[in-house]
């Protein structure tokens, strides 16, 4: 039987080892928090992510090591590989865990990205914005999600307070400036590469934000796809290559009247393509795992409409969600906290049933916030 090692023991971990068990697989995960949720389904060592002797423990007793997230030591999972396979490796780590490095692999390869340049002082940030122009968005390279760690800059004169934000009395930061994207929807693309070099692809999924936070997500039929698959697919493919990415890997797009814009990467798997879990196919986090401990991947075509929303700071009442017959509810055992994503819901429309009636009937379930995003507009409309 094989264990697989989690730096991280949130909610990805925990679905990670709930997707995996079915395969006989045991899973260990790292985490600083007593009551992390995946310490239900894991074995969960209590320590901080990069503890040397957390690490070497969970390089004993696992076969295989992946992550759930990218604020990690690049230096301590380096390490760690000498003792264990580590997937996805390295490099793919340390290329999400930089903006610009990240943007500048991004376009060696051929994937368009906004213009953006290098940010390190004040008088970087005013070069920069004479070049790009306005509106820009100022953003930290290095550890920043759900809209965290960055500043809208509509005119000139925004440049001092969005450094203040963005980069706190420091006179020096790494930080970089990208020039604002004019784009009709974002989308996301998730595929998986296996350790034998298989690839499959998940549907692109198209995404709505709300305060910084993904909201819902809907995988878009072929039909609706169809002017942007083949780019998100071809781009996933390059990528993967020159990573040697094995395991779940997610590029985030901005749709233009141009085409597909890489805006980001995650080397895990993503809140984007949660909707797996209950869409007929192969679910991403059990892909990830099969790919991590060696096994052949799925098929992860959905065989049926599903669309996700996010659960953010409290859980609603379970009685009023689950009478609606079309709702799937994935509680992840979190305590309750302002913009924290706690669960979700995967909604599966009857046949002959509109998706937005389905929505219509969980929005007064959810936050406020919640509620409008969800309800926006999809592509195919109209």
């Amino acid at each position: 039987m094989k264990r697989i090692g989690i730096v991280g023991g949130g909610q990805l971990a925990r679905m990670l080892a709930l997707a995996g068990r079915p395969l006989g697989l045991e899973f260990s995960a790292i985490d600083p928090a007593p009551d992390a949720c995946a310490g239900a389904v894991a074995r969960l060592i209590v320590a901080e992510y990069g503890d040397a002797s957390a690490l070497a423990r969970l390089a004993v007793e696992c076969d295989v090591v992946t992550y759930e997230f990218e604020n990690l030591s690049a230096k301590a999972l380096d390490g760690l590989s000498a003792a264990v396979p580590v997937r996805p490796g390295t490099r793919s780590l340390l290329t999400s865990q930089d903006r610009l490095v990240e943007k500048s692999l991004f376009g060696s390869i051929g994937l368009p990205t906004a213009p953006h340049r290098p940010v390190d002082n004040p008088a970087d940030l005013e070069k920069a914005l004479r070049t790009l122009g306005c509106p820009a968005i100022l953003k930290t390279r290095r550890l920043g999600y759900d809209g965290k760690g960055q500043a809208l800059i509509r005119a000139p004169e925004d440049a001092r307070m969005a450094w203040a934000s963005v980069a706190g009395d420091r006179s020096t930061s790494d930080l970089i400036l990208e020039g604002f994207v004019r784009f009709r929807s974002e989308v996301s693309q998730i595929s998986c590469r296996g350790a034998d070099g298989s690839l499959v692809h998940y549907p692109l999924t198209e995404n709505a934000h709300a305060g910084g936070i993904l909201r819902r997500s809907i995988p878009l039929s072929p039909t609706v796809a169809a002017p942007w698959a083949g780019q998100a697919r071809a781009a996933m493919e390059r990528l993967m290559l020159e990573l040697g990415h094995v395991g779940n890997l997610c590029i985030e797009f901005f749709v233009t009247a141009d085409g597909l814009v890489a805006n980001e990467m995650a080397p895990r798997v993503h809140n984007s393509g949660h909707w797996s879990l209950d869409g007929g196919g192969v679910s991403q986090f059990e892909n990830h795992v099969r790919a991590v401990a060696g096994l052949p991947l799925g098929n992860p075509e959905p065989s049926r409409p599903v669309l996700m929303v996010n659960l953010i700071g409290s859980m609603p009442d379970p009685m009023k969600v689950l009478s609606l017959p079309f709702v799937r509810l994935h509680d992840y055992a979190k305590e309750p906290r302002g913009g924290r994503k706690v669960g979700h819901l995967n909604i599966l429309p009857p046949p002959g049933v509109d998706p937005r009636a389905c929505l219509a009937a969980v929005a007064p379930l959810v936050s406020e916030e919640t509620s409008a995003a969800i309800l926006s507009p999809m592509l195919g409309e109209g």
